[in-house]
């Protein structure tokens, strides 16, 4: 058995070089971003959709959480002492969307009709897909709050969860569809 003083080196060690390891990887991207960008200073801005027509918008996007089967059945069954993950992963969705321009910072704030948040057991997978559907009579798409909402509900789920399983993967976020504006409709 390690001592109680070897134990946290081992930890000091992993932490130190999991730092150089961010420390290289910073300095990688920013040679590469020096010679393949524009200078970063005032170069950002929110794009000017005043002049652009109301229209009717709506974005579909999906995310999914693998566990361990054991993880999902405790899920399923209600039975994790934070509550009712699917109801907490619902609510997340929800509210993050309605946020989305607090969190991403070139996102217009918009007035959001409707966010509807699913989440569907796929126990062959061991997963639990989440499905998100945002809509907003807007002068720009909703893309962004739908992708908010699913990764937010994913996130919610793995938050719940984490103490029976830490090896859980958030994947698979990708919209699915969007509809109105000049761009027209998409579908995956």
């Amino acid at each position: 058995m390690r001592s109680k003083k070897s134990s946290k080196q081992g930890v000091k060690g992993q932490r130190s070089s999991l730092s150089a390891g961010f420390k290289d990887a910073a300095k990688r991207r920013a040679t590469k971003s020096a010679v393949q960008s524009r200078p970063q200073t005032s170069e950002l801005s929110m794009v000017d959709v005043g002049t652009k027509p109301e229209t009717w918008r709506t974005a579909e996007a999906q995310a999914k959480v693998v566990m361990s089967p054991k993880t999902l059945d405790l899920i399923l069954k209600n039975k994790l002492p934070k509550g009712n993950v699917l109801v907490a992963a619902k609510l997340a969705g929800i509210q993050a969307a309605k946020k989305t321009a607090d969190l991403i910072p070139l996102c217009h704030p918009l007035r959001l009709t409707s966010v509807q948040v699913e989440v569907v057991p796929q126990v062959e997978e061991k997963a639990l897909l989440v499905l998100s559907r945002v809509s907003a009579f807007e002068r720009t798409g909703v893309e962004m709050e739908a992708l908010t909402a699913a990764a937010a509900a994913c996130l919610t789920i793995y938050d719940m969860a984490k103490a029976f399983d830490r090896r859980m993967v958030i994947t698979d976020l990708h919209l699915l569809t969007k509809t109105g504006g000049k761009s027209g409709s998409f579908r995956w």
